[in-house]
């Protein structure tokens, strides 16, 4: 099978085309540094043309009461040159629980891409994933000091990226869900205690203050970013450390 992979050069999209070229498909990696833009819509067609796939994991460049215009745009763009050029599956990655969290931007057009692409004219499928370990710096310095780290109790089920791109792959390899696959690392933690377990394992002495209105998370209500009858990935947060 061929796919298109818009997005194809980043933490996730470069490991989803390696793994579909590594199965035996041909998977190409797209995105601006390749010419494909797809706010304007130059390069797609050429992009997806010949594609069976087309595997969308561009994001947009904020995640404030801007992002949802960039989904818009990007995925009218998107699906018309699919739909143009034959593809007969469509592939987004998202986020868990997107749809429950109307007070933030960022969610809401994430939720917003979804509902697009399953409106849209090309079977399809949706893997929500929970958020990645690699984002835990980024959440941390977010409400850092030069002393402590605020961040609320909320549970999170991190995952690692390598296995957001196992799923992806899997999926689009796979019969269209026209659906929402969801996945998740294999433990539940308060994102505090794991800002804490995370600067242990790095000697860093900061202590984390735990503060329910500190961060992006702190207007996140019960258990909305886990997810335990979700496909579970392998790896654990203290081996992805290691």
């Amino acid at each position: 099978m061929r796919f298109a992979v818009i997005g194809g050069t980043g933490l996730i999209g470069s490991q989803v085309v390696k793994n579909l070229n590594a199965a035996g498909h041909e998977a190409i990696p797209h995105s601006q540094s390749t010419g494909v833009d797809v706010i304007s819509g130059q390069g797609l067609d050429e992009a997806v043309a010949g594609a069976d796939v087309v595997v969308n994991l561009t994001n947009s460049p904020t995640f404030d009461e801007a992002s949802p215009a960039f989904f818009q745009t990007s995925m009218a763009n998107l699906l018309a040159a699919a739909h143009k050029g034959g593809v007969g599956h469509f592939v987004i990655l998202s986020i868990v629980g997107t749809d429950q969290v109307p007070e933030l931007d960022y969610y809401q057009a994430k939720a917003l891409q979804e509902q697009i692409l399953a409106a849209g004219p090309i079977p399809y499928s949706i893997v929500r994933a929970t958020q990645f370990m690699e984002f835990m710096d980024a959440a941390m310095s977010w409400t850092a000091d030069a002393d402590t780290v605020r961040l609320p109790a909320t549970p999170i089920q991190p995952i690692a990226a390598k296995d957001v791109a196992n799923a992806v792959a899997e999926v689009a390899a796979g019969a269209p869900l026209n659906g929402i696959r969801n996945i998740a690392g294999p433990e539940i933690f308060p994102l505090d205690e794991l800002g804490r377990i995370t600067l242990s394992h790095k000697g860093d002495n900061r202590t984390v203050v735990t503060d329910p209105a500190a961060g992006m998370f702190a207007v996140v209500k019960g258990d909305v970013l886990t997810d335990k009858h979700a496909h579970l990935a392998p790896t654990r947060y203290a081996d992805w450390l290691s």
